[in-house]
This record gives C-alpha cells, sequence and structure tokens, in this order.
C-alpha cells in the first residue's frame, strides 16, 4: 500500500518493533486471552469503518443492496 501511496493502518495487541517507522497509523486493544481478541478487534474496526463511510459522505443508515442481500435466500 505503501508503495501506492496509501496509508498503512495496524490493530494491535503489543509493541511490535519490526512495524516501527511503517505505519501511518496503529490502533492497540488490550491483551487478552486468544478467544476474545476477534471481539475485541472487532470494535475499533466497525468505527474505522463508519468513520471512512461517514467521510466519504456515505449514507450509513442505508446501506445500498440491503435488502436484496435481506430477502434473497
Amino acid at each position: 500500500m505503501s508503495a501506492r501511496k496509501g496509508k498503512v493502518i495496524a490493530l494491535t495487541s503489543q509493541d511490535e518493533p519490526a512495524l516501527g517507522g511503517k505505519l501511518a497509523y496503529e490502533f492497540r486493544v488490550p491483551l487478552t486471552i486468544d478467544m476474545l481478541n476477534p471481539v475485541l478487534a472487532s470494535i475499533p474496526l466497525q468505527l474505522l469503518a463508519y468513520y471512512i463511510a461517514v467521510k466519504r459522505g456515505s449514507n450509513v443508515d442505508q446501506p445500498r443492496n440491503l435488502a436484496k442481500s435481506v430477502t434473497v435466500e
């Protein structure tokens, strides 16, 4: 991504020295047992998706094609 001038965002639970200087943003979640990591990671990722959608001007309350995905069997 950085080769295409994109911003690199990482979600980590501990300090990673190998990532030093390569990231534009780093989000940290607390260390916990392995089974709870996806639950803790989903919160900042959902907020990130929400704020990106708002910044793009998307309607976050009525996503496109929602009715199709819910009603099609």
